[in-house]
């Protein structure tokens, strides 16, 4: 993988997070003892545009997750396509959106147990996505989309100066 991408990684997904959610993550980061996490999964609504997509097609929220979760070397489509094969086909597309949940609980040091886990994936699946999309916004990852098609903002000057 290269450097570039390695440091997009490191980057805040692209929403940008609020100044309570900032002072969260850097309380959050500097204990060492088990967190919880940064938002219940009733907040699914938060965020209206990851909530759209995770209601409508879990499979995109799912590909995103595992493509920022290891680091780009699972591919956000092969993810999805799994997880939507999974889900539609048989029915049990929570079973591999859980084993990212559980990566993420261990990655960022979170409370919690497999079975609390495997309770959030079974009942309210799209809610536990929501939640983990949030909980990689608030620890830096960055959604590989956002590099691949120049999402990017660009800084300008205020009016009046010239650039």
């Amino acid at each position: 993988m290269s450097s570039t991408k390695q440091n997009n990684y490191q980057k805040l997904l692209s929403a940008p997070l609020s100044h309570e959610d900032e002072l969260l993550a850097a309380v959050h980061l500097d204990s060492n003892t088990p967190a919880e996490w940064s938002s219940g999964l009733s907040n699914c609504c938060s965020d209206a545009s990851l909530c759209c997509i995770t209601y409508w097609c879990p499979c995109v929220t799912v590909g995103r997750i595992a493509e920022a979760v290891d680091d780009g070397k699972t591919s956000c489509i092969v993810s999805a396509s799994i997880h939507a094969l999974l889900t539609y086909g048989m029915g049990c597309g929570w079973i591999y959106s859980l084993t990212y949940r559980s990566k993420i609980r261990k990655q960022n040091m979170l409370g919690g147990s497999p079975f609390q886990d495997c309770l959030a994936h079974l009942c309210c699946e799209r809610s536990a996505l929501c939640q983990e999309y949030r909980e990689l916004q608030l620890h830096g990852a960055k959604d590989e989309g956002e590099a691949k098609y120049g999402v990017e903002t660009v800084p300008v000057a205020p009016k009046g100066m010239m650039q």
